[in-house]
């Protein structure tokens, strides 16, 4: 528990300084002359940065250890912030996002580190806290963004990131113990006599052996991942279209929707493990949220608008954390951050095509439509869990016997 805290402490941190640059993109971009579309690529340079760059972290983190990755990520991150604040042309601007992108690419390091660091029974549990962290980073970091605009003027934002990733680096070399050989388990059969391969062997195994656990377990979280990020934010879209909401209002609904997130993930997502275990607790949420994206495909009357922004976020709570614990069970660990960093990528894949086919769907189908996509999608991963259950209880190895 302790070492959890420290690192719900660092991610958070990390994620308060990441999401007081993002709301002010689009402004500062402007006044540089860019375009729609230049604002766009600003956007998506950073999860392209990170897709890539997530499998070398993660192979990093299994070869030099999980602390190190993580401050030299956050120290990337903070020189990416500096530049940030003192860019004055759009090139610039793209060159720190770039380098924002390959310094939060530690996603999936932080996940390899409570895997490494936990019970397999309380993985799903712990990498629901540390989502919970960061979600609330996200939550207050645009007010800090808001405030350090007023007090110190456009470099203001740009630079306290850095300060805030600095800390947050000085925090974990100081307090944050190496989780490799902390706690040793028995891990599922398949991952005991797997052989490591390059982060690129590793991705393109994802495709050619999808029938395999962790590729399966990787697709399963991919398309649930894509669906949800491809069409949240559009919600906007889609209440202004159907419930006359506006720029006024939109702010409380998008507040409840995350908010439950957080709930769900810090406070219900532990006892809900030990109920179900996570092979049902992840086909329980995929089912949630493709009931809850349905519904908002369809909806016009606000009681079916909130059961819809409910099951969604409680969804995404049970889904994310209990797949990403149960690919924890079957890699070997001396690859798993390899392996979190490859999920990471074709998650970021996912986020960057599905919000295209999304404004493609609403431009000839109607504000609906992409929910509606997005749910079959994800009822459709359903088919991909039939062998989760295996994957609960370790098989014992000869040795072991």
């Amino acid at each position: 528990m302790g070492k959890l805290i420290i690192l719900m402490i660092t991610a958070f941190v990390d994620m308060v300084g990441f999401a007081m640059v993002l709301p002010l993109i689009p402004f500062y971009a402007k006044n540089m002359g860019a375009s729609g579309f230049d604002v766009g690529v600003l956007i998506s340079a950073f999860s392209v940065a990170q897709l890539v760059s997530a499998p070398a972290w993660g192979r990093i983190s299994d070869r030099f250890g999980r602390r190190p990755a993580v401050v030299g990520g956050l120290l990337v991150s903070a020189a990416a912030y500096v530049v940030f604040g003192l860019a004055a042309t759009l090139s610039v601007l793209l060159a720190s996002r770039l380098v924002q992108g390959v310094g939060g690419g530690t996603v999936g390091v932080l996940q390899a580190y409570v895997a490494d660091a936990s019970d397999p029974d309380d993985r799903a549990r712990g990498l629901g806290w540390l989502s919970a962290a960061t979600s609330f980073g996200v939550v207050i970091g645009p007010a800090f963004g808001s405030l350090f605009v007023q007090w110190f003027g456009h470099r203001g934002p740009g630079l306290g990131a850095a300060g805030f990733c600095l800390l947050s680096a000085a925090f974990a070399w100081l307090y944050l113990r190496e989780s490799r050989g902390l706690r040793q388990t028995t891990e599922h059969a398949t991952a005991t006599h797997a052989v490591s391969r390059t982060p690129v062997a590793t991705l393109w195994r994802v495709v050619t052996h999808a029938s395999e656990p962790a590729p399966r377990l990787v697709w399963i979280y991919a398309l649930a991942i894509g669906a949800f990020y491809g069409t949240g934010p559009l919600l906007a879209l889609l209440l202004a279209d159907r419930f006359g909401v506006t720029e006024k209002t939109v702010g409380y609904i998008i507040m409840y929707f995350g908010g439950m997130g957080v709930v769900m993930r810090a406070g219900l997502l532990g006892p809900a493990v030990k109920r179900f275990r996570e092979a049902r607790l992840a086909r329980l949420g995929l089912l949630f949220l493709a009931a809850g994206l349905m519904m908002l495909s369809v909806t016009h009357r606000w009681a079916t608008l909130f059961i819809a922004i409910t099951l969604i976020p409680i969804g995404t709570a049970f889904t994310f954390p209990c797949v990403t614990a149960l690919l924890s069970r079957v890699v070997p660990s001396r690859d798993r951050g390899l392996h979190m960093g490859v999920q990471q990528t074709y998650g970021g894949v996912a986020r960057v095509i599905f919000p295209l086919l999304a404004g493609f769907l609403i431009d000839r189908q109607g504000t609906g439509s992409p929910y509606a996509v997005a749910g079959v999608l994800v009822a459709a991963t359903l088919l991909l869990t039939a062998p989760l259950d295996q994957y609960m209880t370790p098989k014992q190895s000869p040795a072991a016997a």
